[in-house]
């Protein structure tokens, strides 16, 4: 019977397609394709030659399993073939493959099954002569594979000597090569220190590192070891099971996965398959299924292979967590802190068990390092709980006449000006007083004690304002009155009106306290205290071009760039007329030329114990003066200004024969050089 020749064609494209996508995966540990997707190709392969048995050739990717070894390793020919496993998709899947067991055994009663996580890393086969590690190859394409004994032997998990003495004379013993996560991250952030290329995914760092031509880079790496069965044996019986020969692989030295356990029928492998799932993200590796295989030795004899794999074995895949899809659109998201995150807007998908239509691109800089554009085809991968990411972009499928994505200059909440600074990856939107995004996160730090300090002014109160509309800007809080915030939940009329009555005494404070609380970028209470003395004046500092602030003491480019556009901002400047229309007020000066010239500069002070005033307004006082106040007494402190209940530092004050000061004599030292 002749084939139609449209059908021999679409049977060599899918072919070309799964070994041009093993290739990529196999040797060069770089795949094009998610697992998913060659999946797919291959089941399609399959379907048609199952259809269509004629067409079955022996160099189809069916019939044999990965790809041939790199030329930079010698060849090692596997004295029992490495196979592959076929999957299960779904829970039908899996009762089929069980039903399809128990006729081909003309069993009646329940299969007892081995079960143990699927693993994400690199096949391996040991061969161990007389207990002493021989050879170490790659499993290739399940006949030959790469020898890579010199970097196996770097990996500590892996014995070179077995326990005990009652070993087999040659033992070859399968298993896979992964890297924790904990480890992958580690790798990772080192290559990232290096400018060196980051890994994909753990799978990938696994084969690379342990591909490498240099056994030094490999001893380097984290890399470990869970075994999952056994090749050539010579002169042992070993036992009836495969769990009781991996419980001998472990008597022996070598490491078995701690979640390996029987279960009997079907309905116990579901059990099983939903447990590891649950536990999925809190195992210390990546993993992506369950495999289970036939318990008895004896049964998997009678079992049988097909010609790629055994009948005895297969392996139920999790939901994929990395698919393909096109990216629809990029916009631009204004997270509290006013980080601007580029986000793909997808063609939905289903990944890792939920349906995903947004990832994160994270920042400009990953946008540009992967080039995503519009209309892209990407991988995308969701692990756990994370947000989606895309991890890569298919070149090969890009649309003719798309653009780069482009930074947008305004923020798309609130209109101020996007800044991002050259050695930044974060962008940033600047109207921290007015945009909606960063509101509470504005408003939080505008009130914390070190700001305008406003008591009773919490975190969950400052939800509640705004999330119900009372508060947009740190200049409304001074309008609030007593009847709107009682209506609030969990406040009272007396808690209101204290509230109103911290907000009315906030509005007295300094020019550094307000700087402070205004959460301009890297413009901590230091720099705040620098440029209130360097200008004295709020008009002053907005009036100051970048070259005028950087004459500041603690200011730079980079700050003097973050305040400059800071206060350009329309919005901003809106708000800080309407803090001033609210009566916040503070002593003004001329600007202070020189902080030497200050009658406290080069002295400095310690407080200690309880004083009639909060130890902040009492430091600022001071630190106005030119002062340092420090938190501990050496020989190098000048004064220590001790209220009641002081302890140590009075004591070790007194040893050391530190001038100790009352608040009187404080005040009285503060009038003297104040008319000095």
């Amino acid at each position: 019977m002749s084939v139609d020749t449209a059908l021999q064609r679409q049977v060599r494209a899918l072919r070309e397609q799964i070994e041009r996508h093993s290739y990529q995966y196999h040797v060069l540990d770089d795949p094009q394709v998610p697992d998913s997707e060659y999946d797919r190709l291959f089941r399609d392969l399959q379907a048609l030659e199952t259809e269509h048995p004629e067409l079955i050739t022996p160099d189809s990717p069916t019939q044999r399993v990965g790809a041939g070894p790199l030329d930079a390793f010698d060849e090692v020919r596997h004295s029992v073939p490495m196979l592959s496993l076929d999957n299960a998709l779904t829970d039908q899947a899996m009762s089929d493959f069980d039903r399809r067991l128990r006729e081909r055994l003309d069993r009646d009663g329940v299969i007892a099954y081995a079960a143990e996580p699927k693993l994400d890393g690199l096949a391996i086969s040991l061969r161990y002569e007389d207990g002493v590690l021989v050879q170490a190859a790659t499993r290739g394409d399940g006949t030959s594979g790469e020898n890579v004994t010199h970097n196996v032997r770097t990996i500590a998990a892996v014995p070179l000597r077995l326990l005990g003495g009652d070993w087999p004379k040659v033992l070859e013993v399968r298993g896979e090569i992964f890297m924790p996560k904990q480890g992958f991250e580690s790798l990772n952030e080192r290559q990232r220190a290096q400018g060196a290329k980051t890994f994909a995914n753990p799978r990938n760092a696994a084969a690379g590192s342990l591909r490498q031509l240099d056994p030094r880079i490999t001893a380097e790496r984290p890399l470990t070891l869970f075994c999952y069965g056994t090749g050539e044996i010579v002169d042992h019986p070993m036992t009836q099971t495969h769990s009781g020969n991996m419980a001998l692989l472990k008597h022996w030295g070598l490491p078995v996965s701690p979640e390996l356990a029987v279960v009997t029928g079907i309905d116990a492998c579901a059990g099983y398959f939903e447990d590891i799932g649950r536990r999925r993200d809190t195992l210390a590796y990546d993993i992506d299924g369950v495999v289970f295989k036939v318990d008895s030795l004896a049964d998997q004899v009678e079992l049988g292979y097909v010609s790629r794999a055994p009948r005895w074995a297969i392996a139920h895949k999790f939901p994929a967590q990395e698919e393909l899809t096109v990216v629809e659109a990029v916009e631009f998201q204004v997270g509290r802190t006013g980080a601007v995150t580029p986000v793909a807007r997808l063609k939905p998908v289903f990944v890792g068990g939920v349906t995903v239509s947004n990832a994160t691109l994270h920042n400009m800089d990953e946008v540009e390092r992967k080039d995503v554009r519009v209309g892209d085809t990407v991988f995308v991968r969701r692990a756990g709980d994370v947000i989606p990411e895309v991890v890569r972009v298919l070149l090969e499928r890009r649309p003719e006449h798309t653009e780069p994505v482009v930074l947008p200059g305004a923020c798309p909440v609130c209109g101020s000006q996007v800044e991002r600074l050259e050695d930044e990856a974060v962008a940033r939107c600047s109207g921290g007083l007015f945009c909606a995004a960063q509101r509470k996160e504005a408003l939080k730090h505008f009130a914390s004690r070190r700001a305008l300090d406003i008591e009773g002014l919490g975190d969950k109160l400052i939800d509640q304002l705004v999330d119900t509309g009372l508060v947009e800007t740190p200049a409304d809080l001074f309008g609030l009155t007593v009847d709107a915030v009682a209506g609030l939940e969990r406040m009272g009329e007396k808690s209101a009106a204290n509230l109103v009555d911290a907000l009315d005494k906030a509005r007295d404070t300094s020019l550094e306290r307000f700087l402070y609380a205004l959460g301009i970028r890297e413009v901590g209470e230091a720099t705040a205290r620098s440029l209130a003395r360097q200008f004295g004046k709020l008009d002053a500092v907005l009036a100051a071009d970048e070259a005028a602030l950087q004459q500041t003491p603690d200011v730079g480019p980079v700050v003097a760039q973050h305040l400059h556009t800071f206060f350009e901002q329309p919005h901003n400047r809106e708000v800080l007329a309407q803090l001033r229309k609210a009566d916040i007020h503070w002593p003004e000066h001329e600007p202070v030329a020189e902080p030497e010239s200050l009658p406290f500069a080069g002295k400095t002070f310690v407080l200690t114990g309880t004083l009639s005033e909060s130890r902040d307004k009492v430091k600022e006082r001071l630190q106005g003066l030119g002062a340092k106040v420090t938190g501990s007494v050496s020989k190098k402190t000048d004064y220590v200004v001790a209220g009641t209940d002081a302890g140590s530092k009075l004591a070790k004050a007194e040893q050391l024969g530190v001038a100790v000061l009352d608040e009187q004599g404080l005040a009285d030292l503060i009038a003297e050089v104040g008319t000095a």
